[in-house]
């Protein structure tokens, strides 16, 4: 029923550019740490190489993802298809957050929408890709995407995102280093 892919084909692209939702998988190493999946939406994925991918994450209450790829690298994408024939594609790798004032992050920005919440930019090398049938995922229709990240954003600006940032995306909730503190961001 499933097929392990070497890298991603044009078929395989086209699905995974397709989707409008996928979750992202990451785990501390830690066997008493909290695992986190988190949902993405805001076409804020990408594909960079047949074997590397990496989507824009934005502001939000937690920094799980990225203090879990500080730690150890290890993250797995998820897509689905809710429209269309039934299809579960992951995606397996090893990962880094690319933080604003890192040299990678102008290289990367404008492959993705401008959005003023922008935190990180998660590339990840795959090493495996695999499908699945899907079969048991229900049907839902895309109706279109939420504003509210967005509006949110747009209100703190940049120094009340800088600010919000400092304060809740310091560590994770498992006490694991987030983003870098500003100071040592700017040099």
């Amino acid at each position: 029923m499933g097929k392990i892919y070497d890298q991603i084909d044009a078929s395989l692209a086209q699905f995974l550019e397709n989707q409008h939702l996928f979750f992202v998988g990451t785990a501390p190493s830690s066997l008493d740490g909290h695992l986190n999946i988190s949902p993405k939406g805001l076409d804020s994925f990408r594909i960079l190489s047949p074997t590397r991918v990496a989507y824009l994450d934005l502001t939000g209450s937690g920094i799980e993802t990225v203090a879990h790829l500080r730690e150890n690298g290890r993250i797995s994408l998820l897509f689905c298809a809710f429209e269309g024939r039934p299809r579960i594609v992951r995606l397996y790798g090893v990962g880094r957050a690319i933080e604003r004032n890192d040299a990678e992050w102008s290289s990367l920005i404008d492959l993705f929408p401008a959005h003023p919440g922008a935190r990180t930019i998660i590339v990840v090398d795959l090493k495996r890709i695999a499908d699945a049938c899907g079969y048991a995922i229900p049907r839902y229709a895309y109706e279109g995407e939420r504003s509210q990240l967005i509006d949110w954003a747009n209100r703190q600006g940049d120094s009340g995102l800088d600010a919000y940032r400092s304060e809740n995306n310091a560590a994770s909730i498992d006490g694991i280093p987030g983003l870098a503190p500003r100071e040592e961001a700017a040099r």
